[in-house]
């Protein structure tokens, strides 16, 4: 059987703003405050899907959730119109207000976890939408994300779309960010490995608890789940996910060398589980090097050929260590041919890169042409979205300007265009 992994990425939305709200996350933190570019952020984002299209991979995108959250703060209790609400809430709990006008579902990595169907037990593909219980911006995206994956996976035949798990720490779930898939191909079945953290203290939270991937596990009915723990010292670097320090695709998993606390334990049971398992580590780059440049949050895909490459943040080729880690990688003994180098540099100053930009989708073919082709790129549907980012997106966006109701309507009118736009295609 033939399996296709689509990569659905986020679209950036048009309020995309550097509020600062990601504790742990250190780009995010250290360009609170700044002017945005969110027409240039949604572009730069589309251009990486349309490399990867050129590059003859499937391509999908998962529209943002509107905002500001006027729904989130009528439930919160605030009343009147929608301007009155904004306004009221701006007021009364600025920082409420800016967790409400958070951009931050453009990081698709984070919407659910993906259990492929080969690796279920009941032959369908799973997804299990994020509670993203430990941030209160995130935390607002998992109905809106249920939602929308439900429109975009309908078809219970081939999908089974979850709820969220219950919003409380000891089910924290940041979902595809914390799990790799590792197997011969994208149609064999394979092993699941869920990252957890551990709350023992430290400078940063533990976002993903392991209670969270064992439920997600049980939920799709997985086979093979191993479970083990992020690094300490990873998370305290600013690695607030496993994706910042690590990546897998089919059997070859790209990861820094402390980006597990049981490395040998972990690597001994996928060389158990996955046949051909390749471990491609890195030498000379510090946690310091890989988080600020974000070489492991790249996104790792098999070409058409079936060889894989890397899709790069432009930020790696600033670093000479990651430069040369890079380099090793491509010319080793694994199936690791190429680098393509991306520029999302928007995303990477709100603390996400290339992986977090997507979800992970592997699909049979019936499975594929089930999903709702709307969300599904071709040419002609990339050149309009593109244009309809380039006629209703703002151009900047300082953060003085998010009280400001011409704002407000100015990305009123974006969602509104998108909105639009799906519903007659």
């Amino acid at each position: 059987m033939h399996a296709t992994e689509i990569n659905f990425d986020g679209l950036i939305g048009p309020i995309h703003n550097y509020a600062g709200l990601s504790v742990g996350n250190l780009a995010s933190a250290t360009n609170a405050g700044g002017v945005s570019r969110p027409r240039d952020a949604a572009l730069q984002g589309l251009a990486k899907m349309r490399v990867l299209m050129d590059r003859g991979l499937t391509q999908g995108f998962i529209p943002p959730p509107r905002r500001p959250g006027v729904a989130i703060l009528r439930s919160l209790g605030f009343g009147g119109s929608d301007a009155e609400v904004l306004t009221a809430a701006a007021e009364s709990d600025p920082v409420l207000f800016n967790n409400a006008c958070s951009a931050s579902s453009m990081w698709a990595a984070n919407a659910a976890t993906v259990l492929a169907a080969p690796d279920c037990d009941d032959g369908r593909v799973h997804l299990v939408t994020a509670n993203l219980a430990t941030m209160l911006h995130r935390s607002f995206e998992a109905t809106a994300t249920h939602a929308m994956l439900s429109t975009i996976f309908a078809d219970r035949r081939h999908f089974a779309v979850h709820s969220a798990l219950p919003a409380t720490a000891q089910f924290s779930d940041e979902g595809a960010a914390n799990h790799m898939r590792l197997s011969t191909s994208h149609a064999a079945a394979g092993a699941n490995v869920f990252v957890h953290g551990e709350p023992r203290g430290g400078r940063f939270p533990e976002r993903q608890s392991r209670r969270a991937g064992e439920a997600v596990a049980r939920m799709a009915g997985v086979g093979v789940a191993i479970h083990t723990l992020q690094s300490r010292d990873a998370i305290e670097a600013g690695a607030f996910h496993n994706d910042v320090v690590a990546v897998a695709n089919e059997n070859v998993l790209f990861a820094h060398p402390q980006a597990f606390e049981g490395r040998d334990a972990l690597f001994a049971a996928l060389s158990a589980s996955v046949p051909g398992f390749v471990a491609v580590e890195t030498a000379g780059v510090t946690l310091a090097e890989a988080v600020s440049s974000y070489l492991f949050n790249s996104q790792l895909v098999t070409l058409p050929t079936g060889a894989m490459a890397l899709v790069l943040p432009a930020e790696t080729q600033t670093v000479p260590s990651v430069r040369s880690a890079i380099d090793a990688a491509i010319s080793g003994d694994n199936p690791i041919v190429a680098a393509i180098i991306v520029d999302v540099r928007e995303s990477m100053r709100n603390g996400g890169g290339p992986a977090c930009l997507r979800l992970r989708v592997p699909v049979s073919e019936a499975a594929k042409s089930a999903i709702d082709q709307r969300f599904l790129l071709t040419p002609a549907r990339w050149d309009a979205l593109a244009s309809l980012v380039e006629a209703h997106w703002p151009e900047t966006i300082d953060a003085g300007d998010l009280t400001d109701p011409a704002i407000w309507a100015e990305v009123g009118r974006a969602h509104d265009a998108l909105s639009d736009w799906l519903r007659s295609s």
